[in-house]
């Protein structure tokens, strides 16, 4: 015998309860009618959307998931439909899915491993769930484990002991860089060691901070990669499973490289916060620097050129080849231009503080009020037509305080926010073998504020190169300063960036969200106090 399962890689919508209903039954009707399957699965808490946070703490939105569940259910044909939803039980509430078929729940099965680490916070909502789901799918016992109850031993054991010959498991894994080798890793282990193919289905969506980047796929009973859909796309990816364990499909894709994932990670956070949060464009400061270059590309690639606006706003410190350079840049995307120079505004403010800065020097007060004009101007731009302001400064700068509060940190959304600034130059020449928009002398040309004469990062920082492996250091491996002195880091210079690090924190807190990258990337996965003693 062989089954036909549909995998439905989709992009939900946290909280929207009727968009994602729509998208259930639309889906359910496909595989149902067009694609002949046997059986559809969703990602893990699909009727909700991944994650609702404390939506899970209102009782209303509880009700109003079990009314859309409800509504669902009763319109189920021949064919199982396994759903995830939060499940309300003698004031218990789990993370769970239920199998649909022919209008009725015939089983459901509850989470039992909730991760509360990183960037998850299981525990504060739900109870964790003890018993295995096993349920015939045509014959075929068929077991149930959500996304992290694939990552610990139990819940597969617990299903293989109690007869199961299939595993399906609905996710909401979000992307990591090395994320969808650790993903096969872990499947193909488990189907190995226990014998049964394993269907893995996972959601392709921005939600704030997080991205989950699809990569649904599929291992046989001997633990071999059978199916992989697509990355950062919707999909209904259908596969066929004999009951030995053998799996067809014809939808084997690859998985893209490093900086392609990134890329592709990027524009999806990017074009799903801006689209579910209701914006019609963007409005990006862009100075002629990479950063700017690389996010106005990524605005451009992830929503069209007639959605994104370029603001030039230059200064008495600005080079001319900035200016050309920017212009040059704006010209390769097509996007509209607008040119306001800041000169008058920052001569009025100099005058009115003339009297009070009497007798002091000149220093980054003076710099950062350029840096808040900036702000101010795209903010105004952001209010009058509806603009979502871009904030385009990189992981780098944002570790060490390298940025000007309601500055250059002015906006909604920091799509560069957990990108090292070495990466931000190896996704700049990635977008450029795609077709060269970025002209070469931003790539060459060593990176500066332009806040004060003949400026450059490296006057105030250590060089990029530099700065990236002691902030890897630091921040991803938690390795100690006499740990990093002893890899070989200069002594001065490890206390000097982790105390620029330290001091910082209050401008991290209040920084625009961006989507995460990879393990501690500033947001939920990175939770140091502001007010902190601690001097280790």
């Amino acid at each position: 015998m062989t089954l036909r399962i549909v995998q439905a890689q989709l992009n939900l919508h946290v909280g929207d309860l009727a968009f994602n209903l729509k998208k259930h039954r639309e889906a359910i009707q496909t595989a149902y009618e067009t694609l002949k399957a046997d059986a559809i699965v969703f990602p893990e808490l699909s009727l909700t959307g991944y994650s609702p946070e404390d939506l899970l703490l209102r009782p209303q939105f509880i009700h109003d998931t079990n009314e859309a569940l409800q509504q669902l259910t009763k319109d189920i044909p021949d064919i199982y439909c396994i759903v995830g939803h939060p499940a309300l039980e003698q004031d218990q509430l789990y993370n769970a899915c239920s199998v649909l078929h022919l209008g009725k729940i015939i089983a459901q099965y509850r989470k039992q491993c909730l991760p509360n680490y990183g960037v998850f916070d299981e525990k504060r909502y739900f109870s964790q769930g003890f018993a295995p789901c096993i349920f015939s799918l045509r014959g075929l016992p068929t077991g149930i484990v959500i996304c992290e109850d694939l990552w610990r031993l139990d819940p597969t054991q617990q299903a293989k002991a109690h007869g199961a010959k299939l595993l399906l498991s609905p996710n909401a894994s979000p992307f990591e860089i090395d994320k969808h080798e650790r993903r096969l890793e872990i499947i193909s282990k488990r189907a190995k060691k226990h014998g049964f193919p394993i269907v893995y289905v996972n959601q392709v969506c921005g939600q704030d901070e997080l991205v989950f980047d699809g990569g649904s796929m599929a291992v046989d009973a001997q633990g071999k990669l059978a199916s992989l859909a697509k990355h950062c796309e919707e999909e209904l990816h259908t596969i066929e499973i004999t009951t030995k364990g053998k799996i067809n499909s014809s939808n084997m894709n690859s998985p893209p490289a490093t900086l392609n994932r990134v890329y592709d990670v990027l524009k999806l956070g990017l074009r799903d916060y801006v689209r579910k949060n209701h914006f019609k464009s963007v409005i990006i400061g862009v100075s002629g620097g990479i950063d700017s270059a690389l996010t106005l590309a990524l605005a451009v690639d992830a929503l069209g050129k007639d959605h994104v606006h370029a603001l030039v706003m230059p200064s008495r410190y600005t080079a001319q080849i900035s200016l050309d350079d920017a212009d040059e840049l704006i010209q390769n995307l097509g996007v509209h231009r607008e040119v306001l120079s800041i000169e008058p505004s920052y001569q009025s403010m100099l005058d009115t503080l003339e009297t009070s800065f009497a007798n002091t020097t000149p220093d980054v007060t003076e710099e950062n009020l350029q840096a808040r004009i900036r702000g101010m101007l795209l903010m105004a731009f952001s209010n009058k037509f509806g603009h979502l302001v871009l904030t385009t400064g990189n992981r780098s700068e944002m570790a060490v305080g390298y940025c000007t509060l309601y500055g250059d940190m002015v906006g909604g959304y920091a799509v560069l926010k957990n990108i090292p600034k070495m990466m931000v130059y190896a996704l700049s020449a990635y977008r450029n073998q795609q077709s060269a928009v970025i002209p070469k002398r931003i790539l060459e040309r060593a990176p500066t504020a332009e806040l004060a004469p003949n400026q450059t990062d490296q006057d105030t920082l250590p060089p990029y190169e530099m700065l990236d492996a002691m902030l890897e250091a630091y921040i991803q491996q938690s390795q100690s300063a006499e740990e990093m002195i002893a890899a070989g880091f200069d002594a001065a210079m490890v206390e000097r960036v982790i105390r620029m690090i330290k001091n910082n924190e209050y401008k991290r807190k209040q920084a625009a969200i961006g989507p995460h990258i990879n393990h501690k990337s500033f947001i939920k996965d990175w939770r140091y106090p502001v007010t902190n003693g601690y001097k280790g």
